[in-house]
């Protein structure tokens, strides 16, 4: 891939964050989904690249863009596989929430991993606990182990897990070792690449969440260094049967790293759209539109966060074509 697509990518999740907050704290989580999907849709066209979405809104015939097998770009530049979620935590944008970004990854043609859309467990740590983590081990086993790896006791951690029932009894265990716990609504991604900065005072992920998040979040932690692990969660003969239609023979499988995003290059770019511990929010002000953002890409290791200031005058619809 060229270097020049991560800025080219950031633009995108620009315009989808910038559309998406204007309906935040409205209830309106269609509106906010759809001003979302539909910005970064028209800047994706802008893209010199030639991209298929690999993990999107769903089927073509249950969206009406960013659909599994649409094309993306130009259609001139490289090939390569495209993961979204132009709004990941439509609730939160909704309802004024903590952390909900526009996101977005990519990868060489035939690396990005095909996640049906289903429950995936997760696990998530920072560089530090890279190697020492073990998605099936029990609660108290992982958490000895990153409090190890970053010279902290095990009360010092903190957790971060969606509040579900699904995870009441994964909670108790994680209380009754006596780490701390961070309970979030919604934003998986964020809450993984967040175990990779110190800043954010989170340590470890756990947890259920929704495959298709479970990848790009994968891609995230290819571009920091962590590391991800994932096993997919099917709960119906349907789901069984479409792992096996997306090519995954054994869905019990744990999913590594190199299962989730292969190569040694992949790019991730989020903006924030709501406050969250890493990205701002999108801030108005008259005619410009404030924006927070991250991009980064695995070959080189380059991590950047990027202040934009947008005129919404001279561009109404977030895109210039030429």
């Amino acid at each position: 891939m060229e270097r020049s697509l991560s800025m080219e990518l950031v633009r995108v999740t620009e315009a989808a964050a910038l559309s998406a907050a204007r309906w935040m704290g409205t209830g309106l989580k269609d509106e906010v989904d759809g001003a979302a999907t539909s910005s970064m849709r028209d800047v994706f066209d802008t893209v010199p690249m030639k991209g298929t979405v690999m993990i999107g809104e769903g089927e073509m015939d249950e969206a009406p863009m960013l659909y599994i097998g649409e094309k993306l770009g130009t259609g001139y530049g490289p090939r390569v596989d495209v993961a979204v979620d132009p709004v990941e935590g439509t609730e939160l944008v909704a309802t004024g929430g903590w952390n909900a970004l526009a996101v977005l990854a990519v990868a060489d043609h035939g690396n990005l991993l095909h996640a049906p859309d289903m429950y995936m467990k997760k696990i998530a740590v920072g560089p530090e606990a890279v190697g020492l983590v073990d998605i099936n081990a029990p609660v108290i086993d992982n958490l000895r182990a990153v409090a190890r790896a970053k010279n902290k006791d095990v009360q010092d951690l903190v957790v971060t897990i969606l509040q579900r029932k699904r995870h009441e009894k994964v909670i108790q265990e994680i209380r009754d070792t006596g780490a701390r716990i961070k309970l979030i609504e919604a934003g998986d991604v964020a809450a993984a690449i967040n175990t990779a900065f110190d800043g954010t005072g989170v340590d470890i992920m756990l947890g259920s969440g929704g495959a298709p998040e479970g990848v790009i979040a994968a891609v995230a932690m290819k571009c920091l260094g962590g590391e991800m692990q994932g096993v997919l969660m099917p709960q119906t003969d349907e789901e069984w049967e479409r792992c096996k239609q997306m090519g995954l023979e054994n869905p019990e499988k744990v999913l590594l790293m190199e299962d989730l995003v292969r190569g040694d290059d992949a790019i991730f770019a989020a903006t924030g759209i709501t406050d969250g511990e890493l990205l701002k929010g999108v801030q108005y002000k008259g005619s410009i539109g404030t924006t927070h953002s991250l991009v980064m890409r695995a070959k080189s290791g380059t991590l950047r966060f990027i202040e934009g200031k947008h005129s919404l005058n001279k561009k109404p619809d977030l895109v210039i074509k030429n």
